[in-house]
């Protein structure tokens, strides 16, 4: 019996071991291969091109900044003109932009991170659930810790219907299939991370509540204008210049959609305004703070610090999108975005050396997030947290197939013992 025990005890080591094996294996990147030499950009930026040439079915831009400037840049269509300035749709990269907004709000003490949502709203409120509402704070909102219970994202309304307003949006959704939709709270605020596109559609209610502006005002006075961002936009139409058009996966066009929760995925821009985004998180090279007068120093600092987590890894801050350590403490940063038709975003910033990378792109679902992963691994030598998320797949088939060999080779030993101690007991009764 004991030897039994020991054997059962054994087996059960191994398969803890090998699950912390992959699973390190796996966060540490042990088995990926960068697609460039570390630091070499010119090398990086010729991988990143034959990606783009081998995957891309639509429209792409791509900008790779190094100590806060461009460093490199491509930009690539299957059927027309694609430069720095071109407007791409930015999905839930939308948030991220959004999360500035707010942020001006706090710096200028008009809200409070951790007050009840519903002490700033007149025009609307949360429905009664069986959760309280008054734990709905604008800090969960941004880091998606809020309870709320919507979903995903949004599916937009096609070039001329009609497109409801904030208020009207916020009681009947437009939300993508398969998803709730419905802005209301369905588990304990702050409990755990829920993504909630609903909780930046009610993010941009409370901007107007405090600003007595629109949305698109605010955003343009306090955000866009003061940081250079002179092309970002919520609204086009037929005439305005230089906007990409949105490809399905087979590089036919598709449908470039409209938006009543603008803040949650309504953004046009394009890799040249992101990229002032991103050097507005970095000292200047004319002695320009961190925020560039939009925002504290101290708030920028602020919004990269985990709220949200899973498995004790960290996944959100302010509104922003942790993706991997830097390894001085620090955190890349950025966020994604995807949408219908084939739309795929991605902005990350490693703000311990100023390295960053935008890709905006339509007519492939992955392909900006998979390069933005990749510059992450080459970057720091960590997968991202959306890298790991995609190779979820193969770490499945390597813990079953790791499980099951240990399994049957706990079988064969005990096999193995068993037979010899019947042939102990035939030589011993002979």
């Amino acid at each position: 019996m004991r030897k039994v025990l020991l054997g059962v005890s054994l087996t059960l080591a191994c398969l803890v071991a090998w699950t912390v094996l992959v699973a390190a294996a796996t966060r540490n990147g042990w088995f990926h291969h960068a697609l460039a030499a570390p630091g070499d950009a010119s090398a990086f930026m010729n991988a990143a091109r034959d990606m783009v040439d081998r995957d891309n079915h639509g429209n792409v831009s791509l900008a790779l900044i190094g100590d806060g400037q461009i460093v490199g840049e491509y930009a690539a269509s299957v059927d027309q003109p694609i430069d720095g300035n071109t407007l791409f749709q930015a999905a839930s990269l939308s948030k991220w932009i959004t999360a500035w907004g707010v942020m001006t709000l706090v710096d200028q003490g008009k809200l409070d991170l951790d007050a009840p949502v519903s002490t700033y709203l007149t025009r609307w409120q949360l429905p009664a659930g069986d959760y309280d509402n008054a734990g709905v704070t604008v800090r969960r909102l941004l880091s998606h810790t809020s309870g709320l219970a919507d979903g995903l994202g949004f599916a937009g309304f096609a070039p001329g219907a009609e497109v409801p307003g904030l208020t009207e949006a916020l009681s009947a959704p437009n939300a993508s299939p398969g998803h709730d939709g419905r802005v209301r709270v369905g588990y304990e605020p702050g409990a755990a991370f829920h993504y909630s596109g609903g909780g930046y559609l009610l993010l941009q209610l409370l901007v107007e509540e405090l600003s007595g502006d629109t949305f698109m005002s605010y955003m343009e006075r306090t955000v866009f204008r003061p940081l250079g961002m002179s092309r970002s936009t919520y609204r086009v139409d037929d005439s305005t210049p230089n906007v990409a058009v949105s490809y399905e996966v087979d590089g036919t066009p598709g449908v470039l959609y409209q938006f009543s929760a603008i803040a949650a995925a309504g953004l046009f821009t394009s890799t040249n305004d992101l990229t002032r985004l991103i050097q507005a998180h970095l000292p200047g090279p004319e002695g320009e703070k961190v925020g560039r007068g939009v925002l504290k120093p101290e708030t920028i600092a602020e919004m990269r610090q985990p709220v949200a987590r899973t498995m004790g890894i960290p996944l959100w801050g302010l509104g922003t999108m942790i993706f991997a350590p830097t390894g001085d403490g620090d955190y890349v940063i950025g966020h994604d975005g995807s949408n219908e038709p084939a739309i795929n975003t991605a902005a990350r910033l490693n703000p311990s050396s100023g390295d960053g990378i935008v890709i905006l792109e339509s007519g492939n679902r992955l392909l900006a997030t998979r390069l933005a992963g990749e510059w992450v691994f080459w970057n720091t030598g960590k997968l991202d947290i959306l890298m790991i998320k995609l190779a979820l797949d193969d770490v499945r088939r390597n813990l079953v197939g790791g499980w099951a060999l240990i399994l049957l080779a706990s079988l064969w030993a005990g096999w193995r013992a068993r037979r010899r101690h019947r042939k102990q007991i035939v030589i011993q009764t002979a």
